[in-house]
């Protein structure tokens, strides 16, 4: 199969649904809350009720400008709703409010990793606002399918690709990308298990070099980042094999089975007019002016992308480590907050990726829950600078102690625990001279050529010194006093 794939070129379009994150829903003021008893959250708005009218969230349309600024969109000043009209169980008034022909944003762009590790840019088609439906829940109930209204009218934000995907780890990568600008802008939380994020894949193949696209096939119901891939995976393969086969790519709608690893027919869209739009008449068009947008802007955070070139520009982090800070917006700002209080950059990331993160993940906490407050992280990463303390020491024996102990300082912790490195250079030559005479046969084979052994003496420096001893000015010196019984 590899080598047919040298023959083939995938192209992906992706459609993401983002849920915000509002109190109520999108034309109602039911709430809008995850996780609550069935039908619960809803009214005669919700269950379509003849007479009823919708009311526009305006939470919603700032939502959808945040968005917009963040993928560089144009962001329209106009715009009026439709109603899309299909056979929807779960949405009792049979259609949807969306936008059609006036998205609130169209074009933009989202810079992601390719397979090689490189940027590349996703060009954006449209983002527009709509409502979800509910949920209709086939697994509980041997004979019927159960309707959970709850979700019907919660607000959305569709996000079209081009067609600019080449390869299921860059559809990856755009999803994990959209995933954390989403949650860096607080419209949504992007958990996929509770499909709050959902993602839509149109798939089709072509020989390399073709100027013309491939059919298409969506792919539904995926949810998880890595199951958008598995199932791209397998279209891709599966595709291929029909080409090469002679068979004919119909153009239809298939569901992902994450059990079997396989895709599966829903319907045909051959026809391609599944949906019959309508205007809206029941609410007033939106009008979007300058000062709006540029108000949202003065108050836009700062976004995954802007932090990884921070990060690795201007403070001179490697590409692993201001990825792994920027992958978790509340990690990206406790750092934010330690660099308030500490010059020493490289230190700080060293301490939140290594013994912070190690802690949370034994604890199976959030960094919003971890005890100890940026400035005291700070203050003991630049006692570090200072070298009155080795890392070593400090993650060992002085970061368990902060959780005990609140009020001291990391320099009363290191005090208290009588680990301040001895810079005293008498003092260093005295441990140096012990570790010596206390280790002749090696001090001969360092004479002999063996100078790999400096390891050794230092280890057997800092026992001798409890690890207080200076690592950086006692190397020198053990060096110095090696080399002088040469």
């Amino acid at each position: 199969m590899d080598n047919l794939r040298e023959k083939y070129e995938v192209v992906v379009g992706l459609e993401i649904h983002a849920q915000m994150l509002t109190k109520s829903k999108a034309y109602s003021n039911d709430v809008n809350e995850f996780g609550a008893h069935p039908n619960s959250n809803i009214s005669v708005i919700t269950l379509g009720h003849p007479g009823t009218l919708p009311v526009m969230n305006k939470k919603t349309i700032e939502n959808a400008i945040k968005l917009g600024i963040a993928c560089e969109s144009t962001i329209s000043d106009y715009q009026f709703f439709a109603r899309k009209n299909y056979f929807y169980p779960d949405l009792p008034k049979g259609y949807q409010i969306t936008q059609d022909k006036t998205p609130i944003c169209t074009g933009g762009q989202i810079v992601i990793k390719d397979d090689s590790g490189n940027d590349k840019t996703i060009g954006i088609t449209r983002i527009h606002m709509e409502e979800d439906a509910g949920k209709s829940i086939h697994d509980v109930d041997v004979y019927d399918t159960l309707v959970d209204l709850n979700r019907a009218g919660v607000p959305l934000l569709e996000i079209v690709s081009e067609p600019d995907i080449r390869s299921s780890q860059e559809a990856y990568n755009y999803v994990s990308e959209v995933r954390k600008i989403v949650r860096y802008l607080d419209i949504c939380d992007g958990n996929m298990e509770e499909g709050s994020l959902r993602c839509d894949a149109n798939i089709s193949v072509r020989i390399k070099g073709a100027s013309e696209f491939g059919t298409k096939v969506e792919v539904k119901n995926m949810n998880s980042i890595r199951n958008v891939q598995r199932a791209i995976e397998f279209e891709i393969d599966r595709q291929i094999k029909a080409v090469e086969n002679g068979e004919v790519i119909s153009q239809e709608t298939r569901s992902f089975d994450a059990l079997k690893g396989i895709t599966i027919s829903m319907r045909s869209k051959e026809a391609a007019n599944d949906y019959r739009y309508f205007p809206e008449p029941d609410l007033q068009p939106i009008f979007v002016s300058k000062e709006q947008i540029n108000q949202v802007k003065k108050e836009m955070p700062n976004l995954p992308r802007e932090l990884f070139l921070k990060y690795t520009k201007s403070f001179g982090l490697s590409e692993y480590d201001a990825t792994i800070l920027v992958d978790n917006k509340q990690i990206a700002m406790y750092f934010e907050r330690v660099l308030e209080h500490t010059k020493n950059i490289k230190g700080a990331a060293n301490f939140l990726i290594g013994e912070i993160k190690g802690y949370l993940n034994q604890k199976a906490l959030e960094i919003t829950e971890f005890e100890i407050s940026p400035e005291r992280i700070a203050d003991l990463v630049n006692l570090i600078e200072s070298g009155k303390v080795s890392y070593s020491v400090a993650a060992s024996k002085i970061f368990p102690e902060m959780f005990e102990n609140q009020s001291l300082s990391a320099f009363e912790l290191a005090s208290k625990l009588n680990v301040i490195q001895d810079s005293d250079e008498g003092k260093l030559k005295e441990y140096i001279q012990q570790v010596i005479t206390s280790n002749p046969k090696e001090v001969e084979r360092y004479i002999a050529g063996e100078k790999q052994l400096v390891g050794f003496f230092m280890g057997q420096l800092m026992k001798v010194s409890q690890g207080k001893a200076d690592p950086k000015q006692s190397n020198a010196l053990m060096r110095k006093m090696l080399e002088d019984l040469i």
